[in-house]
C-alpha cells in the first residue's frame, strides 16, 4: 500500500467504475466532494508484485456544522482481489496517518455490517445530504470521544 499520486488517478477511477454501479458519481456524497481535493496523505492504492493496482482508497474533508470530519470513500478492491482482506488493509493502513495529520473522526456511507468490524456504528445525528439512508451513515472515532456531541447536517468543505 502507498498514497495514491496523480499519475494513479485515472487507474483509480477505472477501478470504481468497475467495482460501483452506474451513476455512481450522482450520489450526495459526490456533491460534498466536488470542487474539494482529497485529503493529502490519506488517499491510497494497493498494487501487486507486477504493479496491477488492486485496490484504493480515498478521503475528503468535510463538516458537520463547525466540525471537521473525514467522508472516507470510496474503497474499492479489484473484483479478482476481493475476498483477500485489502479492503480492510487500505481502511486500516490509510486511517493509521489520520491521527498524524490531525483528524480526529472519520465517517462514511455504507454496509453497517460490513463497516463494524473496523470500529464504525450509526451516527444517529448526523445528517448526511438526500437521499441517503440514514441507516448508511456511520463513523469512526480516531481518538475517543471524537463523535461526543456532533450533530447537525454534513456539508461541503469550505477554506
Amino acid at each position: 500500500m502507498k498514497p495514491e499520486t496523480a499519475a494513479d488517478h485515472w487507474e483509480v477511477e477505472a477501478l470504481y467504475d468497475t467495482c460501483f454501479a452506474p451513476g455512481r458519481e450522482a450520489l450526495s456524497s459526490y456533491r460534498l466532494r466536488d470542487g474539494v481535493p482529497p485529503v493529502v496523505g490519506l488517499s491510497h492504492v494497493a498494487r501487486d508484485a507486477d504493479g496491477i493496482l488492486a485496490g484504493a482508497i480515498r478521503y475528503w474533508p468535510v463538516r458537520i456544522g463547525t466540525t471537521d470530519a473525514l467522508l472516507l470513500g470510496p474503497v474499492a478492491v479489484h473484483p479478482t482481489r476481493q475476498g483477500e482482506g485489502l479492503g480492510g488493509m487500505l481502511i486500516e493502513g490509510s486511517l493509521s496517518h489520520a491521527v498524524p495529520l490531525g483528524w480526529s473522526r472519520v465517517m462514511l456511507v455504507g454496509d453497517a455490517p460490513y463497516y463494524r468490524r473496523f470500529g464504525f456504528s450509526l451516527l444517529e445525528h448526523v445528517v448526511m445530504p438526500p437521499p441517503t439512508n440514514p441507516a448508511r451513515v456511520l463513523g469512526r472515532a480516531l481518538i475517543e470521544g471524537a463523535w461526543d456531541g456532533i450533530a447537525g447536517d454534513v456539508t461541503r468543505w469550505t477554506h
